[in-house]
Formats: structure tokens, sequence, C-alpha cells
């Protein structure tokens, strides 16, 4: 049985990850590590049925090694990470002390045991634009993060390229992610819409921010890019790729959501607001063989979808 470990394993986009490969896929050991700093330990709870399937470990990636769970794996995949942009801001040396750190100890453990790793970056990488731009991996002259983990997020990736010359790896430049998981969270600006929304609370939107696009990726492209990999290791290949559901406007994502509730818009300032439109290509991974689903509107309304089942009175 193959054995994939996955670091944060219980978070937005983890627990999305273990349930669907539990249920999806034979012959899938997954060893899940999780500090439980974000408290979603009932991201394991609907999993009784897969205990032959799954290991979990709570404890601190940067305290613990993970070669003392296991020393062997045919990929790990590293989300362990705080993950809010905006609350980055003047925090830079915490992030450095969590995500870089915790970073720097998976690649040590790839490169020891010779692990192909799968590392989610940002593709709040890019940064401040001048222009209304579509970015591809190789816009090395339009790298400019504007936010404390996004920067970090660029350090990881010298890390990984650096010290993995001689192993196998994958950097994925995820867009803002979309869709409901147990162990979601509301700070990324798709999920707070929805939560807001349904809550019949005004959405906050940057002011500047209405009308510009940005890119954005479901949980199920992520997800089937990972057992893309898992199917086709060669292409853990040492590379940088962007992934892409959709680029969209903040309106167009609002439009959405009046489609299916009544919504009121509030203007906020942040501190990370100035950037430009963007758009980001995924056009390299596509070419590998891989397809991106343009379902973010279908991903937008299951998530309100649970709001309407879960039996609250808002």
């Amino acid at each position: 049985m193959n054995k994939i470990i996955i670091t944060g394993g219980l978070g937005h986009i983890g627990s999305f990850l273990i349930e669907k490969i539990l249920k999806e896929k034979k012959n899938i050991h997954l060893i899940v590590i999780d500090n439980l700093s974000s408290q979603r330990i009932f991201s394991l709870f609907n999993l009784k049925t897969y205990t032959n399937k799954i290991s979990f470990y709570d404890f601190d990636i940067t305290k613990k090694k993970i070669s003392t769970v296991t020393k062997n794996a045919k990929i790990i995949i590293h989300l362990s990470a705080a993950t809010d942009a905006e609350k980055s801001l003047g925090r830079e040396k915490e992030y450095l002390n969590n995500n870089l750190r915790g970073t720097s100890e998976v690649v040590k453990f790839a490169k020891l045991y010779k692990i192909p790793l799968i590392f989610p970056s940002s593709t709040s990488v890019y940064g401040k634009m001048e222009k209304d731009s579509i970015l591809y991996e190789d816009s090395l002259n339009q790298l400019f993060p504007q936010s404390p983990y996004a920067k970090i997020k660029l350090q990881e990736e010298k890390i990984i390229i650096k010290e993995l010359k001689k192993s196998k790896y994958a950097i994925i430049r995820l867009g803002t992610i979309v869709g409901y998981s147990n162990g979601m969270r509301f700070h990324t600006a798709v999920n707070k819409f929805c939560y807001q929304a349904s809550m019949n609370k005004e959405i906050t939107v940057w002011k500047s921010a209405y009308n510009q696009v940005r890119p954005y990726v479901t949980l199920d492209d992520f997800y089937r890019l990972i057992i893309f990999f898992i199917n086709k290791p060669k292409f853990i290949s040492n590379d940088i790729y962007n992934l892409v559901s959709k680029n969209l406007s903040v309106k167009q994502i609002v439009d959405f959501i009046k489609k299916k509730r009544n919504v009121r818009i509030k203007f906020i300032n942040s501190k990370i607001m100035n950037q430009l439109s963007y758009r980001v290509s995924c056009d390299k991974i596509q070419k590998k063989g891989f397809k991106t689903k343009d379902n973010i509107q279908e991903e937008i309304f299951k998530t309100l979808k649970i709001f309407d089942t879960s039996n609250i009175n808002y």
C-alpha cells in the first residue's frame, strides 16, 4: 500500500484531500500530520470507516521530525502553514518561524529520504501589477509580493529549488481557493463572501478591488492535480506550475452569490489592496495533459447550500 504524507492535513485544503483520497483511491495509506493550531480535529470525525487507511499524528513539524513516524512515502504534500495573507502584516517573524521553518524541515526530510515533494505555493507571489497582466511561471520580473505571507512563499520556493535539485518536487502556485471542506476557514475572499451573505451580513469588499480580476482555483481542481501527480509521478519534475480554475473579478464572484442570496456590499480599506487586475495562466500544466474545470459558480453554490442545510436561524 502506497503511503502519502500530508502535513497540515486537517485544514481547508487538507481535509478535502484526505476525505476524497480515502473515498476514491485504493491502495493508499495517508500519514496525516497536523499540530491542531486551528483546532480542526473534527476534520477526522467522518472518517471512521477508513481507519485502516489513515494514521493521524498531532505534532508541530518545526519541533518534531517527520521521520519519527515514517521514513518512506510515495509523495509528501506539504500544506502546513499559516495562510491568512492580510493578518500576516506586522507578523512577519511569526510567519517566518512557522511557515519557513516548517518548509525547511520538510525539505530536509524529503531530501534525506528521497521522497517527491508537492508544495502548494500561491499566485499572491506575483503581487502588485503595473497593468492588467497575464502571468506565467517564468514571469520573474513580475514577482512583487505585498504581504509577508506571499514574500515567505517565495523564500520557501527558493529553498525547495536549491535543496532538491537532485530530488523531485513540484511547486504549485494556487489561485484563491474556492470550495467547501470540513476544515474550511473564512478569511479568503469567496468563503468569506459566502458566509457573510448567508448570515445576512454586508459583504466586505476591498474598495479598489470590486472590478479587478484575480485567479481562483477550486478544491476539486487541486485534488485532481494531486491524483494526476500520483498516477503520473514523472511530471513531478522539479518545476513550478500555476493552477487556476478561472480568472474572475470580485464583481463576478458577487454576482454568482446574488443568484442565491440577497447581497449588500460594504467597501473597506486594506493595506494590501493596491494591486491592479492580473490574470494567471495555467497553460504549462495543461500542456502536460491536466485540464482544469470551469466550475467556480458550482462550488460557490455548494458552499452556500451548506448554510441552507445547517439548521441555523440566520
